[in-house]
């Protein structure tokens, strides 16, 4: 009887090898084509800043698309996340859609990540496979996760991260063990083929760590304090944001059109700093300590506009952006250098708005490396305490409380 099931166990663990290596070739090789795709139009943007102009008609095609495909309410992240909790299937239009609408924003300036479409196309890409594979629901959503984590892997170059992030966003509280094998499996495999074709950069140098002192870790603690509720001010403005302009304009076409020219206006008024990925902000947060107080707020302002219009891509590039100018900023005024603020501030940021505690610990061992470890933990815990039950994604649900061991199964605020 033990042999038998040393037996299974060896099959299954062939079966989820096989499937989570296809799932990670094939978001390996997606990945490397979107990523190409979001950096030439980002480029072409940023030799034709005209291209601004085109906010409005593009985004008038991009809400005409989801409108013909039936996918003209939240067909974005949410849907994946109800689809795996729901066991439902991931519609396979999800992919080309997400691929094609989030290039367009970028090639106007959006202020959208990749994220988004990381995890839209990486679950359609998981699904397709399981149903090749005729795998039955319950396994068809480990085989969605593979996909989720290798298109994040793909994209950012951060497989641990991606492998995590997969199993702990769907219900917080919950991580999902069945699919440690294949999301990790699927996560390095695309990050290979990611990193064999240039999919991807890390551009981050280590930044300056303090001395493990008391004082230092007091210092850290009261950037993550002021971090978790600038998570919260961001969820809060991405909330309100999208509702107070859907009751505005009802109309999806309308709401785009007026909020294009809106978001003009404010790129006109404010730089295109704050259009696009902003990826060299992060970098110079980073590496050289620079920021201005302001920025992280125009960027959740220009975030808000973009996705609650109807324009598609992300929210983690941005938070990535907060996260770096808040803690470059404000770390300095706190006694810590900027560049190790602005690390934090990514770090404590990121693990609020997706309550992602262990992917956000080892999201700053990736991007960083492990010399502040300590202080990203402490940071982590911080953030994801205070931060309290509010989410960039509306339909994450919490099935444990954050404060005490009790099984709340909740809703995200």
């Amino acid at each position: 009887m033990k042999i038998m099931r040393i037996f299974l166990y060896a099959g299954v663990f062939v079966k989820w090898i096989i499937i989570a290596s296809i799932t990670g070739v094939l978001g390996g090789f997606i990945g490397v084509a979107f990523n190409k795709s979001i950096s030439y139009v980002t480029g072409l943007h940023q030799q034709y800043p005209a291209l601004l102009f085109l906010m409005p008609v593009l985004g008038l095609l991009i809400v005409l698309m989801y409108d013909k495909a039936k996918l003209s309410g939240d067909g974005g992240t949410n849907l994946i996340l109800h689809s795996i909790r729901h066991l439902k299937g991931v519609p396979i239009i999800i992919a080309p859609m997400i691929f094609i609408s989030t290039v367009l924003t970028h090639l106007v300036g959006g202020s959208a990540g990749r994220e988004g479409a990381a995890l839209q196309l990486g679950g359609s890409i998981g699904a397709q496979v399981g149903r090749i594979f005729r795998l039955s629901q319950k396994d068809m959503n480990v085989a969605v996760m593979c996909g989720m984590g290798a298109l994040f892997s793909a994209l950012f170059g951060t497989p641990l991260t991606a492998a995590f992030f997969a199993m702990e966003v769907i219900a917080v509280g919950v991580l999902y063990y069945s699919a440690f094998v294949p999301c990790v499996v699927s996560s390095l495999v695309a990050y290979a083929i990611s990193y064999l074709f240039k999919g991807f950069t890390l551009p981050y140098n280590p930044p300056k760590v303090p001395h493990l002192s008391l004082i230092s870790m007091l210092q850290t603690g009261g950037l993550a304090i002021l971090c978790a509720f600038i998570s919260i001010l961001f969820c809060l403005i991405m909330k309100y944001t999208k509702e107070g302009l859907t009751k505005l304009f009802k109309n999806p076409y309308i709401r785009m059109l007026c909020g294009g020219v809106i978001f003009i206006a404010l790129a006109l008024i404010f730089g295109d700093e704050y259009t696009g990925l902003g990826a060299k902000t992060i970098v110079t947060a980073v590496n050289e300590g620079h920021a201005k107080y302001y920025d992280f707020i125009l960027k959740m302002i220009f975030t808000a506009v973009t996705m609650a219009i109807g324009f598609k891509g992300g929210e983690i590039v941005p938070t990535l952006f907060i996260g770096s100018t808040f803690g470059c900023a404000i770390g300095a005024h706190l006694g810590l250098d900027p560049t190790f603020g602005a690390a934090i501030g990514i770090v404590a940021v990121f693990c609020g708005v997706v309550n992602c505690p262990i992917a956000s610990i080892l999201l700053s061992i990736e991007l960083f490396g492990g010399e502040g470890t300590a202080f990203y933990v402490v940071a982590v815990c911080i953030s994801y305490m205070l931060s309290g039950y509010y989410s960039i994604y509306s339909s994450q649900r919490f099935a444990y409380s954050k404060l005490r061991a009790e099984y709340v199964n909740m809703k995200a605020n």
